[in-house]
């Protein structure tokens, strides 16, 4: 019997692993997005304390696998030496800014769109192409010189990755391990403090449910292509869960099918697609929606490009350096979560305003 390709055990679990992405995403209401809108116009932080709390199971669990030799958290995108800071800044503020103007980041863009949502498969279009554009194509150059000028070596300080802990172990002269120990503690513990001292979150088993398994999904993934994924010839990249890049090559997966070869990343996002629609078919709450002017298909198509490109600039999305890249303890994923929220807030300034310099002047006058 011959043996079954490793790229598809990888894709098959890739798809599982996504399928139940996309149903629990669907029945929880998980968004980034709307977590943030939540806070800044109903002033209710549940959502938010649902999407931090999937970053502390997400950090555990990825920690666990790392410090057991399993998975070398090191090998992948986010801990690389060469920090790319201005990239996660700008491309975080995009990103946050376009998310607002889809009403979804990338992930609840592919639970909409499996739902029945007709603009998300608008705004997947347009978060794909131009994705897929800022890596290799037209305004990749842009991005290319971006990092040329501004990413900073780290290796030639002496650090071995660019995660949390081996800042802190070059700053205090701790070893890096007894660091990753002590960052781990002082971030998932701080997270899970703040997430279940409010009792209104604590009583909210929906909440929960969705940070505790969208958590736990992204070291399963880790394990997958880590693990399951390693081949001596033809080694799986080290990936988890992301949205950004993977959309892109999807659409040319879709396009060039028998030029080019599945992968995780791919398989996911079928996966993810697949299980909220099935979750929207069994609970009732499929709908087929579309835009509802031409202003609104614009600012949608609008929003998709500028995800896209503020996307592979910062290496993820909200999922992507939000929770995996956060799961890894990386410097930079910090900087692009910090900037995603913020891109996000004065994006829901701007939709309330109705102008940047008017969305400004609301931020400042909130302080």
């Amino acid at each position: 019997m011959e043996e079954f390709p490793v790229i598809w055990l990888v894709a098959s679990l890739g798809f599982g692993l996504g399928m139940a992405f996309g149903a629990t995403a669907q029945r929880t209401d998980f968004c980034t997005m709307g977590a943030i809108s939540d806070i800044v116009f109903m002033g209710s932080w549940l959502r938010f304390r649902a999407w931090l709390l999937a970053i502390a199971v997400a950090m555990i669990g990825s920690q666990a696998l790392h410090l057991a030799g399993l998975v070398d958290l090191n090998a992948s995108i986010y801990t690389t030496t060469n920090l790319g800071w201005a990239g996660a800044i700008i491309g975080g503020l995009l990103f946050g800014f376009g998310m607002t103007m889809t009403g979804g980041c990338g992930n609840k863009t592919l639970v909409r769109l499996g739902a029945g949502n007709l603009k998300s498969l608008v705004v997947a279009i347009m978060l794909g192409v131009f994705a897929y554009m800022t890596l290799r194509g037209l305004t990749g150059l842009a991005r290319v010189e971006l990092e040329a000028a501004t990413n900073v070596d780290l290796a030639a300080a002496g650090l071995a990755a660019g995660g949390i802990p081996d800042l802190l172990a070059h700053a205090t002269g701790l070893d890096v391990a007894t660091a990753r120990l002590v960052a781990l503690t002082a971030f998932a513990g701080g997270i899970l403090w703040f997430c279940f001292k409010d009792a209104g979150f604590r009583a909210s088993k929906r909440n929960i449910a969705g940070g505790v398994i969208l958590g736990a999904l992204v070291p399963a993934a880790w394990y997958v292509t880590g693990v399951v994924g390693h081949d001596e010839f033809e080694p799986t990249p080290l990936n988890s869960f992301t949205f950004v890049n993977p959309v892109g090559e999807s659409l040319q997966y879709l396009m060039t099918f028998t030029g080019t070869t599945i992968n995780f990343g791919i398989a996911v996002v079928g996966g993810v697609i697949f299980g909220a629609f099935v979750a929207a078919k069994a609970s009732g709450t499929f709908r087929v929606e579309s835009f509802n002017d031409a202003d609104d298909m614009v600012r949608h198509m609008f929003g998709g490009a500028i995800m896209g490109i503020g996307g592979i600039m910062a290496l993820g999305c909200t999922i992507g350096q939000g929770i995996t890249g956060m799961s890894t303890l990386a410097f930079g994923s910090l900087l692009a979560l910090a900037s995603i929220i913020a891109g996000g807030v004065y994006g829901m300034k701007y939709l309330e305003e109705g102008s940047f310099g008017g969305a400004l002047r609301a931020i400042f006058a909130n302080q």
